[in-house]
């Protein structure tokens, strides 16, 4: 891993959200977008100030749902924060230019895989109200944009950071719950493993803060009815629903020997990636399932429970996703499952859907490189079923081999393994 980008409800880039997250910086607050009197569900984790338009022209910003922007961006600064872009982002919208920056040769060949649960779904809710609201107008009237289809895509958020970076070698868009992200970053690891020669820019995007989505998990139990900033609490007893968020994360994954050879700074390695399905159920959790991508992961990886000094959980917040992880993680490393350390990193930018498994990966490539533990936040008094030792304080540690959850509705499951670069 030697580039990383994101913008998250704590900050508009990766080391903003990553210097908040250590402060304990909550990126939650009361809906703006819309009028939600009406619904019981008040918080989310809104974009602050995010501006589009220093890696995307204003005419392509109108033309892509947000989840896209917020990708692009995030790609963008993947690239610079890799070394593997010149010509500053800026400079280049003063310019008025749209084309790919000036880049290494190297990202010719490279590749570009971004999941995303809900794509354009913002964009989709605009364009039906907008008709509903004209009626029985004549057809010019209700007219759709041309861009509705293509805009909101799932796989316009990886097609289009191609297009700006110029990456001409590999080019997926993956939708898996709230896996997403996650398993991009999975699939571009086993792609390098399969002997691709380029860089893969992987990660996950979603702007699901709409009322179709907010009234949508919340009619089916998933949300928290908690009126303020402190109401995405993993792992409390008074927990009670996920609270939705918005952003995206991209991280840059390239060979060992090929990001050694440029000099490229590397924050983690990947060493192991699993994948199942519970088969169970559409939205209840089965601990058996995720014990097993954790433990697909962990042989992946070639590495044993032992091994493990840190936990990066799903950590959702709702009431049976928490105490099935905690009964999967006892499952996996037994006697050990309750004294390694566990973070929680949705407490404080809320669940970001596709966008949060990247950005926790990140985050924990960052614990690995640094030494810094990120603290959960709003853990007043920890659910007694829920037998994990979760770091509640931002401190240090020495992690050299770190496991990513990430689980989602359908039963899908994705674990990342990350090992300190020797």
């Amino acid at each position: 891993m030697t580039g990383i980008g994101a913008v998250t409800p704590i900050g508009n880039t990766f080391q903003a959200s990553w210097e908040a997250a250590t402060r304990k910086q909550s990126g939650l607050a009361p809906v703006t977008r819309f009028c939600r009197s009406d619904m019981p569900w008040k918080v989310c984790g809104e974009l602050k100030s995010f501006d589009p338009v220093p890696y995307l022209s204003e005419k392509e910003t109108r033309r892509l749902d947000p989840f896209a922007q917020y990708a692009v961006g995030a790609a963008l600064m993947a690239a610079e924060d890799a070394g593997l872009v010149r010509q500053a982002r800026g400079d280049r919208q003063k310019a008025g230019d749209s084309n790919p920056p000036e880049q290494d040769d190297y990202l010719n060949s490279g590749g570009v895989i971004i999941g995303s649960s809900r794509g354009g779904i913002g964009t989709i809710e605009k364009a039906l109200s907008f008709q509903l609201a004209a009626g029985s107008k004549d057809r010019k009237t209700r007219r759709l944009s041309p861009y509705l289809m293509p805009s909101t895509t799932i796989s316009m958020a990886s097609s289009y950071a191609a297009q700006k970076l110029g990456l001409r070698g590999y080019c997926l868009g993956i939708s898996n719950a709230c896996t997403s992200g996650t398993n991009a970053i999975g699939e571009a690891y086993r792609l390098i493993r399969a002997g691709f020669a380029g860089p893969v820019f992987a990660g996950g995007a979603d702007a699901p803060i709409c009322r179709t989505c907010l009234e949508g998990y919340g009619a089916a139990g998933a949300l928290s009815k908690i009126p303020d900033h402190t109401a995405s609490r993993p792992f409390d007893r008074d927990r009670d629903g996920f609270v939705l968020s918005e952003g995206s994360c991209v991280i840059v994954l390239e060979e060992y020997h090929a990001a050694l050879k440029r000099g490229a700074k590397i924050y983690a390695e990947i060493i192991g990636y699993g994948n199942s399905v519970d088969a169970f159920h559409q939205t209840r959790p089965l601990a058996e399932g995720e014990a097993m991508a954790m433990n697909s992961a962990l042989s992946s990886a070639g590495i044993i429970p032992e091994d493990v000094d840190l936990i990066s959980s799903h950590g959702t917040s709702t009431p049976v996703g928490d105490i099935a992880e905690c009964r999967a993680i006892h499952q996996v490393f037994g006697k050990r499952a309750a004294h390694i350390p566990v973070t929680a990193i949705k407490s404080l930018s809320g669940h970001m859907l596709a966008a949060s498994g990247a950005f926790e990966t990140a985050c924990t490539a960052m614990t690995i490189r640094q030494g810094t533990l990120l603290p959960t936040i709003n853990l007043s008094e920890q659910d007694e079923q829920i037998r994990l030792s979760v770091v509640r304080e931002t401190q240090s540690a020495d992690i050299r081999i770190a496991v990513v959850n990430s689980f989602g509705f359908g039963g899908v499951n994705a674990v990342l393994v990350l090992k300190k670069t020797v």
